[in-house]
């Protein structure tokens, strides 16, 4: 069993705050990743949680055992980096098992453990291999025996598969999922990889500026974002986004202008006002060309991607906005074609003066 506990956790590197009064909790057995833009603090949280950094401020649990004052290793962690970090002249089996040799484990016990951690990461043929034999996948593969024969409380992996060509990345993100079910442990991920995080995370964790944004499970966050930025930073490709402005308010609903056209009320109430700044959201995924819904705008096509099972449609608009419809596979469009592209209000998000959603 590990659960987490991050209370009020602070870091500062001289005046510049980089982590701010986090509090975080992860349930045993989860895999949670760390996701954000690059310089958020997402890698930094992690360090601090592995012992890495020190606290500014701030406490971490395991298991209501407070960590932060322990050095890293006798916090039970185990670390797998970007970086492979591998010993060119030692073998497979050699590396995966000189933290155990470290700790001066018997042969035979380190040989148990090694052999068990090869045949879940199906390693067992290339024991005897050097790293330089081996392919990318096979020496990340390996980096993780590294810490699976530890037997640690909690895995750590900070962005692991970012050295790896496109293809290679989705079949470790599957083998890393199925590690998961098959150790039941509790792991914390990190990348800026909003993919990454939406196909292998129980729980997000959406950071900004080393601010918590928002926590919870991937398709919430794609359909409640709490803010723009969320909105903006979950889903592929990016959520649209129309600036405007609060024309008209009652006790059931708003009026708002974004341009184009896009003169929309909507059945809402709250605390805003005519004038205020109003910012409407619309995935790609979530608009059709041709088919009348609640909202529509036209404009030009000015790129067209076609990727054989999805086409991606770059439409410019008369306020020069530029916006991006995602379309079947087959669809017929063209550079220069003037398109309507049209959505509903239950798939739209609405952010109001302060960038938060308005629900």
């Amino acid at each position: 069993m590990a659960t987490i506990e991050m209370r009020s956790v602070c870091k500062q590197f001289g005046e510049t705050r980089v982590i701010r009064d986090v509090n975080l909790s992860i349930d045993d057995k989860e895999f949670v990743v760390f996701v954000g833009p690059s310089g958020c603090g997402k890698s930094t949280l992690l360090r601090l949680f592995s012992g890495l950094e020190e606290l500014t401020s701030g406490e971490m649990y395991i298991d209501g055992e407070r960590i932060d004052h322990l050095p890293p290793a006798q916090r039970g962690l185990a670390m797998v980096f970007q970086s492979y970090a591998l010993y060119p002249h030692m073998t497979v089996a050699q590396n995966m098992g000189y933290s155990l040799r470290v700790a001066k484990e018997s042969k035979q016990e380190i040989e148990r453990k090694v052999r068990h951690a090869a045949e879940i990461l199906q390693l067992t043929d290339l024991l005897d291999r050097k790293p330089k034999a081996l392919s990318g996948g096979q020496r990340q593969r390996v980096a993780i025996g590294r810490a699976i024969v530890r037997d640690p409380r909690v895995f750590l992996f900070d962005e692991p598969l970012s050295n790896l060509d496109a293809k290679l990345r989705v079949q470790m993100r599957i083998e890393l999922t199925n590690l998961h079910r098959s150790l039941d442990a509790t792991m914390i991920y990190v990348t800026h990889d909003q993919v990454e995080a939406m196909t292998m995370a129980d729980k997000i964790v959406v950071l900004r500026a080393g601010v918590v944004e928002q926590v919870g499970a991937p398709l919430d966050l794609y359909h409640k974002p709490d803010n723009k930025f969320v909105a903006g930073f979950i889903g592929s490709p990016a959520m649209n986004f129309f600036d405007g402005k609060i024309t008209a308010t009652d006790d059931t609903s708003i009026s708002a202008d974004f341009g184009d056209g896009l003169e929309l009320t909507f059945p809402w109430a709250g605390p805003v006002k005519p004038g205020d700044k109003a910012t409407l959201g619309v995935r790609p995924e979530h608009l059709s060309v041709g088919r009348k819904k609640d909202g529509a705008f036209a404009g030009e096509v000015f790129a067209v991607e076609r990727l054989g099972g999805e086409t991606v449609i770059y439409v410019r608009t008369p306020a020069e906005r530029e916006v991006l419809v995602h379309a079947a596979g087959d669809k017929k469009v063209e550079v220069g074609d003037r398109i309507e592209a049209t959505f509903s209000f239950k798939q739209a998000q609405l952010f109001g003066p302060d960038d938060r959603a308005m629900r």
